[in-house]
């Protein structure tokens, strides 16, 4: 990445009759000097750092009012990049606003690389790595609990903690290599209190990696098909969860014939149901193609809501899809027409026993201890004392620092000479490090910001 360069994108989302605002930035070392070639601003308004400016962004060589717009100037290093930057707040839509993209493009700008301002912001020090991806994180997020987790990450609570453990494993790492070099010259190094340090750094950082995966639920959400034999109620459930006609609901067996999704949260998770059509023996074609589709999300969702009716009890057809469902996937075994079931005095003595939960479509009774049971399985409870969650690459990280201490420990054990012990504490080190992007190579960075969206 060249930072001599000027970088320009359109920062906000573009769609036709959408959004009545759409924002140019420019960054970089002629981004004040493009603005001022484009942005005509009548009368005695003053160009200052942190002002902002009313007037028309027009076409230099034809004179051409491209569109009306306010100019804000942020000169370096007061921004977000730390370079000068111009924002042109334009009107939103398409047309508008990649006209003026266009013109600061061909003004001497160079269209930004995805995440390419946020980069900059980093290298700039405006940022550290997880406060640069807790942003991403934040434009990403799905659910109003999945912004908080962000948030706490732009606001240095990840990176807090990160470098907290890092200093303390320096500080041990410190105090051996001293050793390896002047141990003559020194007092005597208290070997079970480095143990116990390093045993604690251990510690918490499993407790990370342990909470990484219920940070992963908030941000990406869960895939999860509701399957069972036809008319059990798959579509009422859908329903009842999304609480709209999501589905058509009959009594006629096979009315599902596609697979239908319904994006919606829970619990602050995010849900992508997967109405199928009732897995059954058929000639009809069409009914055939949903039922194949039905497998399939099966075979991919990472949660399954199997139902079947509690007034005919559990059936070898039930059972038949039990067993189709992989066993790395998370399952809840639900058994619907509770109102119906209790109705007629509960026949069949043991039939709910098969459920790990029971509820109604029809009335929503048990609505609440399916969707608890559901998340719990999945490891999405409880949330509420989450307050920061590494993403995949961090909690890999994480991970490997953990094992390095690991074999650090057990050259403790082993009672192996000093140095021994610091190999596995400088690779720790080196990985906590990458983390938070004080040992990160450019290589990482690019992958790393490859990932944002073009504005960011």
């Amino acid at each position: 990445m060249n930072v001599s360069e000027t970088i320009a994108a359109i920062a906000t989302a573009v769609a036709p009759g959408e959004g009545s605002v759409a924002i140019v930035r420019i960054s970089g070392p002629q981004a004040e000097a493009i603005g001022q070639r484009l942005f005509a601003a009548p009368g005695q308004q003053l160009w200052e750092s942190h002002r902002v400016l009313y007037g028309h962004v027009q076409d230099p060589a034809s004179g051409e009012r491209v569109d009306e717009a306010l100019l804000l100037l942020m000169r370096a290093p007061r921004s977000f990049t730390r370079e000068t930057v111009v924002e042109l707040h334009c009107h939103g839509g398409v047309v508008a606003v990649q006209r003026v993209l266009e013109l600061v493009l061909a003004a001497g700008a160079r269209r930004a690389l995805p995440g390419e301002f946020s980069q900059r912001a980093f290298l700039n020090g405006r940022l550290d790595l997880t406060r640069a991806e807790a942003i991403s994180e934040m434009v990403c997020s799905r659910s109003r609990r999945a912004a908080q987790l962000a948030m706490a990450g732009i606001d240095g609570g990840l990176q807090q903690q990160i470098s907290a453990q890092r200093e303390r494993l320096l500080d041990q790492l410190a105090e051996l290599e001293a050793r390896v070099d002047f141990e003559e010259d020194l007092p005597p190094l208290d070997g079970a209190a480095v143990v116990a340090a390093l045993a604690e750094v251990r510690s918490e950082l499993l407790e990370l990696v342990q909470q990484a995966r219920q940070g992963e639920l908030l941000r990406q959400g869960l895939r999860v098909a509701i399957v069972g034999r036809p008319n059990v109620g798959k579509s009422s459930l859908l329903n009842l969860l999304s609480q709209r006609e999501r589905a058509i609901v009959t009594d006629l067996p096979g009315t599902t014939r596609d697979l239908l999704e319904s994006e919606l949260v829970l619990e602050g998770v995010p849900l992508t149901l997967l109405d199928t059509a009732g897995i059954r023996p058929t000639s009809d074609r069409v009914e055939q193609l949903g039922i194949d589709r039905s497998r399939q999300a099966l075979a991919s969702a990472d949660a399954v809501l199997l139902l079947f009716d509690l007034l005919e009890g559990w059936t070898a057809a039930d059972q038949e899809l039990l067993e189709q469902v992989p066993e790395a996937v998370a399952l809840v075994v639900a058994g619907n027409k509770l109102d119906q079931w209790q109705a007629h005095g509960s026949p069949g003595a043991g039939q709910p026993a098969r459920a790990d939960v029971v509820f109604s479509a029809l009335t929503g009774e048990g609505r609440e201890a399916l969707v608890t049971e559901l998340l719990r399985r999945c490891g999405a409870v409880p949330l509420e004392g989450l307050q920061v969650a590494l993403n995949a690459r961090q909690r890999d990280l994480a991970a490997a620092a953990a094992e390095s201490l690991v074999r650090s420990l057990e050259a403790a054990e082993q009672q192996l000479p000093w140095d021994f012990w610091t190999i596995d504490l400088r690779a720790a080190v080196r990985s906590l490090g990458e983390i938070t992007g004080e040992e990160v190579s450019e290589a990482v960075l690019d992958r790393v910001f490859s990932r944002f969206c073009i504005g960011k």
